[in-house]
């Protein structure tokens, strides 16, 4: 008789192997599942009724139907074929403290693993939008997510407050960097909302190099998260506030001109950071914003040549650097079909459900990119919503292989 949480089955080959789920599996094919699985050591070692293959896809799956219930996602997952005969009465859909119990099992370092592995940049030289010049473009910003009110989310995210005191719900603060071309989201941290963006960026930098042209709003800018993110080789378009200091040193023929970033409260005896200002007035016709025209725009770059990039062209691409707040966007009111609290009541849970939510969004964009290359057209006219439902439709005509051999069907004795 088998265990609780075990399945027997007779050929080997389970059903939960089989489980194919669209665009995921396309994005990660169940090799790659298994090998981080492996890596971080959560194979199993006995049959279980929620492998850890199944519990990596089902998480991200909770990303693609926010409002079903866990019994219900599950049930998604295994509808395409749990009707064969061959399955029938060999697996059941779990109770949602059994997923809650697999979920707790994997744990949140898997889908983290799996993001950092597979989650890249996508677009190529020829995607519209994608590229200033030689550079890349990329964007990076923060959000926040409200998670359900349970002592150890509080622990680990703590609150927002303000003077009107705490707010309703803990808060995870998250910092992503994503391609302006395409909104594939290819790194991000996150932390307790008492940890600012600047130290959340700052674990990210890994993740840019040479040919980046990384766009930040004021908010980032900062003399010693510049000097390390320059450090890198990325190149730099950041946007100041208002009071910061930038002397002008010289001015050049495209309206740009030099200055420099000194450490606060070194003053002239700090080390200069030689910097370009872009300053310019946002007109009404030129922003997707019209509250904002007007306003004054000073950005700081390190492309010090105004022959590298003239300052229309920077100001032309930093107007991408709203190509995130559309990512974000995305995932929370659509991808998430506007849920205000995320599902998980622990916090390695929130953490898990959250690398979910980004590998679901890396896939189908990754789709969108291919789909509009395919078809000659820029990424941001192919629908985003469209898209997401052709990959909730996918889920239950799935097609996926098993990664063992069918067993043989015994011929039937004519009398």
């Amino acid at each position: 008789m088998a265990r609780v949480g075990q399945v027997k089955s007779r050929s080997g080959d389970r059903l939960t192997d089989r489980v194919g789920i669209g665009v995921l599996t396309r994005s990660f094919p169940p090799g790659l599942v298994d090998e981080v699985v492996s890596g971080l050591g959560r194979t199993e070692k006995r049959s279980r009724l929620l492998p850890a293959r199944l519990v990596v896809y089902y998480v991200m799956a909770l990303a693609l139907f926010a409002s079903d219930s866990y019994e219900e996602v599950m049930r998604r997952l295994v509808q395409g074929l749990a009707w064969t005969a061959r399955w029938r009465g060999t697996w059941r859909v779990p109770s949602s403290p059994a997923i809650s119990k697999a979920r707790a099992r994997l744990g949140p370092g898997v889908l983290a693993a799996l993001f950092d592995r597979a989650c890249v940049p996508v677009a190529t030289p020829d995607t519209p939008g994608a590229f200033c010049r030689s550079w890349r473009l990329v964007a990076v910003d923060g959000t926040t997510f409200d998670v359900p009110d349970e002592p150890g989310n509080v622990a680990r995210f703590a609150k927002p407050s303000n003077d009107q005191g705490q707010g309703a719900f803990p808060q995870v603060r998250l910092v992503a960097l994503a391609e302006c071309g395409t909104h594939a989201v290819f790194a991000s941290a996150m932390d307790s909302i008492s940890t600012g963006e600047q130290d959340l960026f700052g674990r990210l930098l890994p993740k840019i190099g040479p040919g980046m042209l990384v766009i930040a709003d004021r908010n980032f800018l900062g003399h010693d998260l510049w000097v390390a993110a320059a450090a890198t080789g990325a190149d730099l378009l950041w946007r100041a506030k208002s009071d910061t200091r930038l002397p002008v040193v010289t001015e050049l023929a495209d309206g740009s001109y030099l200055s420099y970033l000194v450490q606060p409260g070194t003053r002239r005896r700090g080390k200069r950071i030689p910097v370009r200002v872009v300053e310019y007035t946002l007109q009404a016709s030129e922003s997707e914003h019209p509250h904002k025209a007007g306003e004054v725009y000073r950005l700081v770059t390190t492309i010090l040549d105004p022959d590298a990039a003239p300052a229309e062209d920077l100001a032309a691409a930093y107007a991408q650097r709203w190509e995130i707040e559309s990512v974000f966007d995305e995932i929370k009111t659509h991808q998430l079909d506007a849920r205000p609290v995320l599902r998980s009541r622990d916090p390695d849970g929130v953490e898990q459900e959250i690398w979910g939510i980004l590998l679901l969004h890396h896939a189908i964009r990754d789709l969108i990119h291919t789909s509009a290359v395919d078809a000659g057209l820029d990424p941001d006219q192919v629908s985003f919503t469209r898209a997401l439902r052709a990959a909730r439709r996918q889920v239950s005509d799935q097609a996926a292989l098993s990664p063992l051999p069918p067993a043989p069907r015994r011929a039937r004795r004519h009398r």
